[in-house]
């Protein structure tokens, strides 16, 4: 299995746990940002973009350059929206049809979306702030694609990886992805020791200090 095939079957706290470790406090998004489909599990290599609101641009530039957007994504990623905005729909979903078909993994934004429930039938994972039918033509554009942003206390590079569940999300530097999966898969194997210890009857705390996990 692949990076992205071996983080899907870990969970946000196991990788949290790690990074932490690991010197890397912060790593998680703000817990306003939530799923729309709170069975979602959402992991893989991260592709950002940023945006802005534009008042003097008109419908049609705006969704050009929406669009462009759209097409430019690469398959296989995690798009990671930063729209400098409160206020408006990052997402609908003629964009996450349009992702889902071009083999995009799913979408975080710290932001809002729009056609939620037609999302959620569609199956696309979609991590946002708030909703609103409020949409973004005539009034905002991505202007930045695979450049550095940041959400919250966490900067985010194209290339990071990102793991997302109902808990929240957790951001996973480049450099260290190896490391932290294997010690996440490693987190995992022991707990299920400890959590096999408690049902057998053990006391909780015998059974942290025999495996230094709780």
């Amino acid at each position: 299995m692949n990076i992205s095939q071996r983080l899907e079957n870990i969970y946000s706290g196991a990788v949290h746990d790690v990074l932490c470790k690991e010197g890397y406090r912060d790593c998680v998004l703000p817990p306003k940002l939530s799923p729309l489909n709170p069975d979602c599990h959402l992991a893989g290599k991260v592709f950002t973009i940023s945006g802005q609101i534009l008042t003097s641009l008109d419908d049609h530039k705006t969704l050009l350059e929406w669009t462009g957007m759209l097409s430019r994504v690469p398959a296989g990623t995690v798009l990671i929206c930063q729209p400098n905005d409160n206020s408006m729909a990052h997402m609908g979903e003629l964009s996450a049809e349009a992702l889902k078909l071009r083999g995009v993994k799913g979408y975080i934004v710290d932001g809002g979306c729009r056609d939620t429930e037609l999302i959620e039938k569609l199956g696309f994972p979609v991590f946002c702030k708030y909703y609103t039918p409020k949409d973004i033509v005539g009034s905002w554009i991505p202007n930045r694609l695979g450049e550095q942003i940041q959400i919250g206390d966490v900067v985010i590079e194209s290339g990071d990886y990102v793991v997302g569940d109902r808990d929240g999300v957790v951001v996973i530097p480049q450099l260290i992805v190896p490391k932290v999966t294997e010690e996440a898969e490693k987190v995992l194997s022991t707990e299920n020791l400890v959590r096999k210890a408690i049902i057998d009857g053990e006391d909780p705390q015998v059974a942290f200090l025999k495996y230094g996990k709780f």
